[in-house]
């Protein structure tokens, strides 16, 4: 078992040993010199077979020859070696194996076979595995390194870095060097044979040193493990930051339901990090920079942000960038005007972002006054201050000094939190950070598309965290049905299912003749809908099999044996009789379904129905159960909202009773359970605070799927 008591063995380890070591290795020449930069040279042990002498070290053949305990061992032996070398190590009462080798998950069937035994034999040996396939970790604030990694950072920060993929690392730890982002450790993950992802996320979040967690993904293997931890750092506000890579589709059988034009294995993915309050990012850059400032500022007061800025063009650059990224520059209040009035220069003009203009440069303390001014305005959560970040000693040194103490003071006399901005990507030197530690700057970013983008995800993550954690407590319907669940149901059975879960559904009678539907139709009082029922035919328009605005008994005839000649032409098809339904018009009619992902569980997704399912591929998910108002959330993030607000005179939604209504499907396909495949409402319509489902798909789990 994974316990944090064992992975703080394994991480903060007092002992190495090196298994495998030989001069001609890359790997282990890496390894070696880092246990000698971080002081381990002492506390660690080479390992030989042929026990001669490496990296001009002494070594054992063994790990039994060492002859004292080791806390860790990093295997850096061939794959069919491995096992042998875990044998030698568990007799030398090692416990914890870092492995290198590759050629187990990753590459087919019998690699995975031998990832397999790999792990049943380390569990035999009561053995804790980090790996295969990767290049091990680094604790920067223990210094301890257990990596084959060049180039290690000697400073401590406090972001911890993970990445399933070792060579990725690298360029991300050259990348943290150079945007000022401090590792508290790095990790490599590689299989996740035994320790993954979700397990290093929930070991971080009790790690004091560490104040934001960055990970490169390619996929989430524990789901569960992933998404406890991820609500404990939630809890604990420490912020997760995810660079997510790869996408595919859902499984083949979803496909024959709309509801797999709204859902993908990325889009779920999507949702549940949302809803988990982890800031998903699209590159290495927006990972890292994010996770420093995350690290330095922590939790926003709230959103809305001002930036400071002797640059009237970097002003105008901010703003756009923020109306792209939905960062809003807020109007000032009247005593924030009043302030920055009192200190601009007459050719100067206060708004936000504020232009300070070149006044700030013979006068330093109109920095300090208008950073104070904005950041104290009562709608502002962040400041960006946009000045330049020394790189190296200089001429101007000592005004690029006495400029950041006037920047300091300012926002040390500020409420909201600041970042210092340089206009371009620039790296922050070692000279960089020691002058700004000096004058007490503490967050710093480089380039104007950077900042913002980061002060984006800092205000998402600050308004979303305390929620992540909110209960919801449900009452399912209690369904009772005699009806086999298997494979998929006709509409007239789907509509049935519906009706006992609570959720609105248009009337419908079920004709197994011209005579039935003729006594049906007249019973609506007005024009019908007809459609040929078949659980062996989802799609009736496809065959002809739908008849729309049927009226009297001669056209109720006609569509009937109509109808039923289009079912009849379907090979296997096993034909029900015709549903007549009242005809409905207007309203808007949105698409509601429910699958079931095989990471995440049960996935509502909400989208616009009929022929816009395809064409807006516009979809909002949430794993369930979901709350109205989660739903009423889903449905304003749709890119069509409009559609529900009425648009050119058409009636507004009622969103409160449309909203309840989606979260009664899904709570009924809650109340369904494992053996429910997929539920599809399309369309359910919203006509004002009418809302009832006009056709309903529900498919059943196979006994293979379960």
């Amino acid at each position: 078992m994974i316990t944090p008591e064992r992975l703080s063995t394994m991480f903060r380890p007092r002992s190495v040993a090196l298994v495998g070591a030989a001069d001609k290795s890359t790997f282990s020449r890496y390894a070696f010199e880092n246990l000698v930069r971080f002081g381990m040279l002492d506390r660690s042990f080479v390992v030989n077979r042929r026990g001669v002498d490496v990296h001009g070290h002494p070594s054992v053949k063994t790990c039994q020859d060492i002859g004292e305990p080791v806390d860790i061992a990093l295997l850096m032996v061939p794959q069919a070696g491995t096992i042998d070398a875990l044998h030698d190590a568990a007799a030398a009462g090692i416990r914890n194996a870092v492995v290198l080798s590759s050629g187990y998950g990753e590459a087919g069937e019998a690699g995975r076979a031998a990832q397999q035994e790999l792990v049943d034999v380390a569990n035999s040996l009561d053995m804790t595995l980090l790996g295969p396939n990767m290049l091990g970790f680094a604790n920067f604030v223990d210094r301890a390194a257990v990596a084959a990694i060049p180039r290690l950072p000697t400073y401590t920060g406090s972001v911890a870095l993970l990445s399933q993929s070792g060579a990725s690392i690298i360029s991300m730890m050259d990348y943290a060097k150079m945007s000022g982002a401090g590792l508290s450790y790095m990790v490599t993950l590689g299989n996740e044979s035994m320790i993954t992802a979700g397990h290093m996320l929930d070991y971080l979040v009790d790690d004091d040193a560490t104040k934001a967690i960055a990970m490169f993904l390619e996929t989430i293997r524990d789901p569960e493990t992933f998404a406890r931890g991820a609500r404990r750092a939630a809890a604990a506000g420490k912020p997760v930051v995810v660079l997510k890579a790869g996408s595919s589709p859902l499984a083949a059988r979803t496909a024959q339901a709309h509801t797999g034009a709204l859902v993908g294995d990325d889009k779920v993915t999507d949702a549940v990090l949302r809803e988990l309050g982890v800031i998903r990012v699209k590159s290495i850059e927006d990972m890292l920079a994010t996770a420093g400032i995350a690290a330095t500022l922590g939790r926003l007061p709230r959103s809305g942000a001002t930036a400071v800025s002797i640059s009237g063009g970097a002003c105008d650059i901010l703003a756009d960038v923020a109306q792209d990224a939905g960062v809003v520059f807020p109007e000032f209040a009247p005593d924030t005007l009043e302030q920055l009035n009192a200190v601009m220069p007459e050719y100067g003009t206060a708004h936000n972002p504020v232009d300070v203009t070149g006044a700030a440069i013979i006068d330093t303390s109109i920095w300090t006054a208008a950073i104070k001014a904005a950041g104290n305005d009562p709608s502002v959560g962040s400041v960006m201050v946009v000045s330049t970040i020394p790189m190296a000693e200089s001429t101007a040194a000592n005004y690029q000094r006495a400029t950041l103490e006037a920047i300091s003071e300012g926002l040390r006399q500020s409420a909201a939190p600041g970042i210092l901005v340089n206009q371009v990507s620039q790296q922050i030197t070692k000279y960089s950070r020691d002058m700004l530690d000096e004058v007490g700057i503490p967050a710093a970013i480089t380039g104007l598309s950077q900042a913002v983008s980061t002060v984006s995800h800092l205000e998402w993550w600050s308004s979303v965290v305390d929620g992540v954690n909110a209960d919801r407590e449900i009452t399912l319907p209690d369904i009772e049905s005699t009806e086999p669940r298997t494979g998929a149901w006709s509409e007239h059975q789907a509509r049935a299912l519906l009706s006992a879960g609570g959720v609105s559904v248009v009337p419908s009678a079920l004709a197994t003749s011209a005579d039935d539907a003729v006594a049906a139709a007249a019973g609506m009082g007005g024009p019908v809908a007809m459609k040929i029922v078949s659980a062996q035919i989802l799609h009736k328009s496809d065959i002809g099999g739908v008849a729309l605005g049927v009226t009297g008994s001669d056209q109720v005839r006609d569509a009937y044996a109509r109808l039923m000649t289009a079912g009849e032409s379907v090979e296997g098809a096993v034909l029900d009789g015709v549903l007549i339904s009242p005809m409905r018009s207007g309203g808007t009619e949105l698409l509601v379904g429910v699958v079931r992902d095989e990471q995440w569980g049960p996935v509502l997704a909400v989208g616009f129905g009929g022929v816009l399912v395809e064409v807006l591929q516009d979809s909002a998910l949430a794993t369930l159960p979901v709350t109205p108002a989660k739903v009423t959330e889903m449905l304003l993030s749709l890119r069509g909202r409009k559609l529900l607000e009425g648009v050119r005179g058409a009636k507004p939604a009622d969103l409160d009773a449309l909203s309840r209504e989606i979260a009664r499907i899904g709570d009924l396909a809650l109340a369904l359970g494992e053996d429910l495949a997929s539920l599809e409402v399309n369309p359910l319509r919203v006509d004002g605070s009418t809302v009832e489902a006009l056709d309903a798909v529900v498919e059943w789990r196979t006994a293979g799927d379960k």
